[in-house]
């Protein structure tokens, strides 16, 4: 959808006036390209002292054949500065972070990237150490409200013996395909990583994305067929045209199949263990809006949203997770919540209370998913440039694209690559984590 706002901002004239009357000035984000490196500029590594990360960082840079300085130079702009903080033991050493980043900040490039680098705090049994962890979050999300020029900042906590499963995680925050996630905290935990092939790292799986025919779930059916998969597309009957052509053009199949409908889950189980020989990624992507405020809304347009949007993933996944099902070790569930979720919104009681409850059911169910060798996680977009939010009105819609740190909606690309990482099988480490995909909104957590 065309951002006529971006457009003038980026042309001569409206730099001008945007200068002048101190208005956003949206930066056009780099997005990934086949064929592009996952780092495309030199990288800067710093790291408080006794921290544990820096030889797996170290590792994973020269993986991805990048340029590493291990100390500043004058008038260098990075693409990224890479920060280990899991030598910070106590709120003194917290100065760490002001010793690395505040010579160094400025020089961070145009749509470079700041990883800060820590240990899950709920892990730590040593109280002082555990507060000073948590105040990475405060450091790390005001770093990604100031970085200008489409920069993002970004925490990973990396629990004790996880350092071999950081690889995918880092990978996709530093590159291109991290563009509209900012200032979000992921926590990586001890995993068995397998090999993959970084082109291809779905080559050979199954995958099924429900609400495949067009906008969000169309982009994600493309990316994870990118990646090597088979998509098997899913979509109410109605949908059945549009869905067939996005299953054709990305060398998929079709599942026409409404996922309220009693046998719905048995019959996706089945499908899959009759036609694939199993399953190994599944995007609960469907959703639908009935908006209304609280008072004037009705029973039915309460319960068709709660069905779609997250009665149906609880059924399909209890189905998944039991004992016999097509769902392969080391499956990938993924659901689709919404900032709707975390923020709440007026006129939105029943969608708001369904994308959070896909909060909650990720976070209930990982034990359960990490049980059969497999992962949960969420996306939470923010404001998506969609045939949907075209039909917001406009100051409404202008409101979404502004009130986040890039002034911009994101595009349905990014909520597809951010659904790839998770689905890579070197992301097993990842679970039970709610990322948002929202240009680090201003609204919200």
């Amino acid at each position: 959808m065309a951002d006529r706002y971006q457009q003038f901002t980026s042309s001569a004239l409206g730099r001008q006036v945007v200068k002048r009357l101190g208005l956003p000035a949206p930066t056009p984000l780099r997005r990934h390209r086949p064929g592009d490196p996952v780092v495309s500029g030199p990288v800067l590594l710093g790291g408080a002292p006794r921290g544990r990360l820096g030889e797996a960082v170290a590792a994973i840079a020269k993986d991805v054949q990048a340029q590493v300085h291990d100390a500043p130079a004058e008038g260098e702009r990075y693409a990224a500065l890479v920060f280990d903080a899991t030598g910070i033991r106590s709120s003194e050493q917290l100065r760490a972070l002001h010793e690395f980043f505040g010579p160094t900040i400025r020089q961070t490039d145009r749509c470079g990237r700041v990883i800060v680098l820590g240990t899950p705090p709920e892990t730590l049994i040593d109280p002082r150490e555990a507060t000073a962890q948590r105040a990475l979050e405060g450091f790390v999300r005001t770093a990604g409200k100031e970085l200008k020029r489409g920069a993002t900042a970004q925490l990973v906590y990396v629990a004790e013996g996880a350092e071999g499963a950081a690889g995918s995680t880092l990978r996709f925050l530093l590159s291109a395909k991290s563009a509209y996630v900012s200032g979000q905290v992921v926590r990586i935990g001890q995993a068995e990583v397998p090999e993959v092939d970084w082109e291809k790292p779905l080559r050979d799986k199954i995958a099924l994305v429900t609400g495949a025919s067009r906008g969000i779930g169309e982009a994600i059916a493309e990316t994870l067929a990118r990646d090597g998969a088979h998509v098997v597309c899913l979509d109410i009957p109605a949908q059945g045209g549009e869905l067939a052509a996005v299953a054709n053009r990305i060398g998929g199949s079709t599942l026409q199949l409404d996922i309220t409908a009693d046998d719905a889950p048995q019959r996706i189980a089945e499908h899959f263990a009759q036609r694939h020989d199993g399953l190994d990624v599944v995007v609960h992507n469907a959703g639908i809006t009935r908006d209304k405020t609280i008072g004037r809304m009705t029973e039915q347009q309460w319960d068709s949203v709660l069905a779609v949007n997250l009665t149906s993933q609880e059924r399909i996944d209890e189905v998944l997770l039991a004992d016999g099902s097509p769902l392969r070790p080391g499956g990938r569930i993924i659901g689709v919540s919404s900032m709707s979720g975390i923020a709440g919104n007026v006129g939105q009681g029943n969608y708001a209370a369904s994308k959070a409850g896909v909060i909650g059911h990720v976070q209930s169910t990982a034990p359960i998913a990490a049980g059969r060798g497999a992962t949960i996680n969420a996306v939470a977009p923010g404001f998506i440039e969609t045939r949907m939010t075209a039909a917001i009105p406009l100051f409404v819609r202008e409101a979404g694209r502004r009130m986040n740190s890039m002034s911009q909606g994101g595009l349905p690309v990014d909520v597809a690559e951010t659904i790839a990482w998770y689905a890579n099988p070197a992301s097993a480490g990842v679970n039970g984590n709610v990322v948002r995909v929202c240009g680090q909104s201003l609204l919200g957590a």
